[in-house]
């Protein structure tokens, strides 16, 4: 099982557009799927908010050591403030991904729920010592 930890930037395009900074964790069960649960801190539409996704993933190359890994996903997203209403997103994600079966390497996603989402970021990996 990997598991994996992030970073970046992340950026909604809605008519309450979003943006701040990103951490993310998730889990590689095995094969070709990652669990993922993001979560953002950062500007709602002008006031202080959150974003929080968790989305199912299919990674095309898991174990490439070099090249680019392309992955897609669904899941769900919620977004809020403590002056504005919050609301829940059925997601869609297309990401690609540095080296997908080494330690660390950089992501650029496009996602949809909630508007446009552009995140990039670093990604690192441990995995099991069989790999």
């Amino acid at each position: 099982m990997v598991t994996e930890a992030g970073a970046g930037a992340m950026v909604v395009l809605a008519r309450r557009g979003f943006w701040g900074p990103e951490l993310s964790l998730a889990r590689r069960p095995g094969g070709e799927g990652r669990f993922a649960l993001s979560a953002a801190g950062g500007d709602y539409d002008g006031v202080v908010g959150m974003r929080v996704q968790a989305t199912a993933q299919l990674l095309l190359r898991p174990g490439d050591r070099t090249g680019l890994g392309p992955y897609a996903g669904l899941g769900l997203a919620f977004v809020g403030a403590e002056a504005a209403h919050g609301a829940g997103y059925l997601t869609a994600v297309l990401g690609v991904e540095a080296a997908p079966g080494r330690v660390a390497g950089w992501y650029a996603e496009l996602g949809l729920g909630g508007g446009v989402r552009l995140a990039v970021g670093r990604r690192w990996r441990r995995f099991p010592r069989w790999w």
